[in-house]
């Protein structure tokens, strides 16, 4: 089998950030590392289910949800996936992560989304360990620019 454009990208030499890991067609693919590839140090499965229930809700009540394809975690627990439609511009893209991480890192309260009829495994929360992802991302992302996505 050939890869994908996802799985072409040299993991090895990205660190803590926000890349465009693919485009297809209208869809263009952003990969948000917030643990090193390949580093040893991972997401819990708590954090990322807290990360996911907290991020898509933010990003879904953005003004960009209407161009939201996707957002969801990646399978080796080292970051998130956004997928826009091409006319959100990197910068919009970029605001979009830099916001979400922000709400997150300062978010109290209960988690959406985390109850039995929303989430197959509403259980699994660590809002504390989330937090502490976030606002690393947060000091992260600080000045990121679209010439630092490739």
């Amino acid at each position: 089998m050939k890869k994908t454009e996802n799985y072409a990208a040299d993991t090895g030499s990205l660190e803590k950030g926000m890349y465009i890991s693919g485009v297809d067609k209208d869809i263009v693919t952003y990969d948000i590392l917030m643990k090193t590839p390949n580093g040893g140090d991972y997401l819990s499965d708590d954090e990322i289910n807290t990360l996911d229930l907290i991020f898509s809700f933010y990003a879904g009540n953005s003004p960009l949800s209407d161009d939201i394809v996707y957002t969801g975690p990646k399978g080796c627990r080292t970051g998130f996936y956004l997928l826009t439609r091409d006319n959100v511009t990197s910068s919009q893209a970029i605001a979009l992560i830099q916001d979400s991480m922000n709400y997150i890192a300062n978010f109290s309260g209960s988690v959406p989304g985390a109850e039995k009829n929303s989430c197959g495994n509403y259980l699994s929360q660590d809002l504390e360990g989330a937090k502490k992802v976030a606002a690393d991302m947060v000091q992260i992302l600080s000045g990121w620019s679209e010439y630092m996505l490739y």
